[in-house]
């Protein structure tokens, strides 16, 4: 332990316990806490129970922030963050104040620190034991999954409260939430500045029953949380994931997409071909506005080469698109018993004529979609087992 403390010093790192009338479990955690490390901050959230009393043993070993009344796990961090970096902390581990977790975890979040130092760590529970309640469970799955389409990062648990934050890197992060959906806002605000954000396993009790105090309000704080992620979503969208792109743009990872994508010789030739062929398909097919949207859909449940799909569906390009009409047009035709050669409504604009020719331009459309799309896989399988066989003698020559 004593190597612990050693080690909270060097790399100036904390330990910040927000607490709000959780007296039964409070003074156990401290003692346990100050086992590993004299840096310790409590905040007592407007606790109305013997909290208050609890601290005052406290008063000349740990560090302690009082909000006069209750303002949110949420501003207990924030202004245990201030308070952390006011005495010059460069870093500091949240750990809730329930009796869920345990300080023999401390060591692990230095340890991974050590290693990198712009980092944000998770403790990942174990949401399968015995006693995890299902509003747990579900809140995490939920949270989860929000977290991934924002930030694109993929984790086991974005929801705990055991965590190790770079404060001194954060210090300029502006935040809208007070409560508990904090924790949510923080952690995609970090991975958007390039933080890496990470899960750490961590060990956690659950007390069975009702005799764990716990402040989450389902519906409450479940609607907090599902604007928040309304609001990050849309900042997402418009914002983070188009700058992520274009700075994913370099030279090699384009040149890595192109290879993996258009040149890979272990995809097969019959795939690429099916992938071009789907491609032509959808976008001659007459649900302008809609192709890419259902053909990507149906390429990622087809797994064929999205890539290449959606190239060739750029047949329909603004210069294709009055061939594509007509060639439809007049396709449609001779499958239509009473064909129109009226495209452009010389005669007249009327209902009926609308109808038949929109008829005649949809029943064409189907069929060109269909007969292009066969021609062009066709032609790109023929191409590509060509070329796939001239490579495999050029290699087996070199060897």
């Amino acid at each position: 332990m004593q190597a612990t403390k050693e080690a909270f010093k060097q790399l100036n790192c904390c330990v910040i316990i927000p607490t709000y009338n959780n007296a039964g479990t409070l003074r156990q955690l401290i003692d346990d806490v100050l086992n590993y490390t004299e840096d310790v901050i409590v905040v007592n959230d407007g606790a109305t129970d013997d909290t208050p009393t609890i601290l005052q043993n406290y008063a000349q070993t740990v560090y302690i922030v009082r909000h006069e009344e209750n303002k949110g796990k949420g501003m207990a961090l924030r202004n245990g963050f201030n308070m952390a970096l006011e005495k010059g902390y460069d870093y500091a581990v949240t750990i809730d104040s329930d009796g869920q977790h345990f300080a023999s975890d401390l060591p692990a979040f230095l340890e991974a620190l050590e290693k990198d130092k712009n980092i944000l760590l998770i403790g990942a529970r174990n949401m399968k034991q015995e006693n995890v309640p299902g509003k747990s469970s579900f809140g995490n799955k939920f949270s989860n999954f929000w977290f991934w389409v924002e930030t694109g990062i993929k984790l086991e648990d974005t929801q705990s409260g055991y965590r190790l934050y770079p404060i001194r890197k954060m210090q300029k992060f502006r935040y809208l939430s007070s409560l508990f959906e904090f924790e949510v806002e923080v952690i995609v605000k970090a991975a958007w500045k390039g933080i890496s954000v990470k899960n750490i396993p961590i060990k956690v009790h659950y007390e069975p029953g009702k005799k764990r105090i716990s402040h989450f309000r389902p519906f409450r704080d479940f609607s907090r949380i599902s604007v928040l992620n309304t609001y990050l979503v849309i900042l997402a969208l418009l914002y983070y994931i188009p700058l992520r792109f274009i700075k994913s743009l370099s030279r090699e990872n384009i040149r890595k997409f192109i290879h993996k994508n258009f040149f890979d010789k272990n995809e097969p030739p019959h795939l690429k071909a099916l992938s071009i062929a789907f491609g032509v398909f959808m976008g001659i097919f007459p649900i302008w506005g809609y192709q890419l949207i259902v053909g990507i859909s149906m390429a990622h449940f087809l797994k064929l080469n999205k890539a290449l799909f959606v190239l060739a569906a750029h047949i329909s390009i603004p210069p294709m698109i009055p061939l594509i009409i007509y060639g439809s047009y007049q396709l449609g035709g001779m499958l239509v018993p009473n064909p129109s050669n009226d495209l452009l409504f010389s005669n007249g604009l009327t209902f009926e004529s609308i109808k038949d020719n929109l008829f005649q331009y949809v029943s064409g459309a189907i069929l060109l979609s269909f007969l292009m799309g066969v021609l062009a896989g066709l032609i790109a399988y023929t191409w590509l087992s060509i070329a796939r066989t001239r490579s495999f003698k050029v290699s087996g020559k070199a060897t």
